[in-house]
């Protein structure tokens, strides 16, 4: 049988077995500014291989290689984007 002190504890324990990390929100963040980032970086790598595509500098195999991988990039930032607004919608239709 649980007596009182023991069900205090037992709570206490299981309190604190499941607080929210308080560091990962921010590490989150950085995740996310740093995934911006690489995607801005990608896209400019792209505009740089298209100029020099057009000068002549730049084969089209690179080219052909650049765009693809910017595309692929793209549509990880559009799933992702998906992903964060389907949470949030679902956070909006949860009741008070």
């Amino acid at each position: 049988m649980l007596s009182g002190l023991n069900a205090a504890n037992a709570y206490s324990a299981a309190r604190q077995a499941v607080a929210p990390d308080a560091g990962a929100g921010s590490r989150t963040l950085e995740r996310v500014g740093q995934a911006a980032e690489d995607f801005a970086a990608q896209m400019a790598m792209v505009d740089q291989v298209s100029t020099g595509a057009m000068t002549g500098s730049v084969t089209t195999q690179q080219l052909v290689q650049t765009i693809a991988e910017a595309e692929l990039t793209l549509n990880t930032v559009v799933a992702i984007r998906d992903k964060v607004v389907e949470a949030y919608q679902d956070i909006l239709r949860m009741p008070v």
